[in-house]
């Protein structure tokens, strides 16, 4: 009887969450779609459209990787240029999906050893190109070792894939200057949202952004928080689905592990700003919020200066 009342409870608190933000049912038809356990993981792979890959350093998965897996590495899916972690272009991620086998129909299922970090942002990426079929294991290689998959290191033969990606989704990005805009002329419909440390933010923040570290998206074991958890603390920062969601951290792949966890749990209305902190920072011109730092008082007597 107590685990019934705890699953009503349970599913009238993400109702009411949706309820309340005005988001539609369709959308929580969308939920859990795109972040899977190490067990769902292991049955998909007997799939033989589907694609394992490894999103761990190159020197990581010389070392050890999920037999079968083959390594895309955050480096091949970005750029360095203008600033660290762009998002790569168009014909480089085509070329880097056929390199690794993957084709437009393809099931790719990703991890990495990085809090969920580096698979997040191939999933993202792949949606930038139109390309949804991209799932993400929650708690990466050691989820995945948990299932006593076997490890090796010998890289996995390749047969190159026909991938074709289709032009980028501007929807989901947002630039520089409607990030300023937001600063400038704040939207009341429109949330900045930092996913950096608690000690980065204080040190120096977009104007007016809310703050929630990209690491509360994990439980201790480095899985991804129930869809449940994700919407109950999303929604303690007024963080609602009807708002449109700009989201960053210092280079935005952390912002992609929090876009992500936000929209496997049925949010739509997000933006990633790419450039994120480390751009907006660069630019003399504009204002950063920093968190006023208390004085000590000093006891009478005690100050040498005095």
């Amino acid at each position: 009887m107590k685990k019934i009342t705890t699953l009503l409870l349970s599913t009238f608190i993400i109702t009411s969450v949706f309820a309340f933000s005005g988001c539609s049912n369709k959308n929580l038809s969308q939920q859990g779609k795109n972040i899977i356990t190490s067990k769902e993981a292991v049955k998909l792979i007997k799939d033989n459209k589907t694609v394992l890959v490894d999103l761990q350093t190159k020197e990581e998965y010389g070392k050890a990787h999920i037999k079968g897996a083959v390594n895309v590495p955050l480096e091949d899916i970005t750029q360095n240029v203008p600033y660290p972690n762009m998002l790569a272009s168009k014909e480089k991620i085509e070329e880097i999906f056929k390199n690794a086998g993957i084709s437009n129909d393809s099931i790719v299922i990703a991890y990495d050893n990085s809090a969920n970090m580096n698979s997040a942002r191939l999933w993202w990426t792949g949606m930038m190109y139109g390309f949804e079929n991209v799932k993400v294991i929650s708690g990466g290689l050691k989820a995945l070792e948990a299932q006593k998959l076997e490890l090796t290191t010998e890289a996995t033969k390749v047969t190159k894939g026909n991938f074709t990606a289709k032009d980028k989704n501007n929807e989901m990005l947002a630039s520089l200057n409607q990030v300023k805009e937001q600063v400038n002329n704040a939207d009341e419909n429109v949330i900045l949202l930092d996913t950096r440390s608690e000690q980065e933010y204080k040190d120096g923040t977009i104007p007016g952004s809310i703050l929630l570290d990209y690491a509360e998206n994990n439980y201790k074991d480095g899985t991804y928080k129930s869809i449940q958890n994700i919407l109950i603390q999303y929604k303690e920062k007024k963080i609602n689905p009807d708002k449109t969601i700009i989201i960053y951290c210092k280079t935005s792949i952390r912002g992609a592990q929090t876009y992500l966890a936000l929209y496997n749990a049925g949010y739509r209305n997000m933006k990633l700003y790419d450039g994120a902190y480390i751009e907006w920072s660069s630019i003399p011109s504009l204002p950063i919020q920093k968190e006023e730092k208390e004085s000590t008082p000093v006891a009478p007597g005690k100050n040498d200066n005095s």
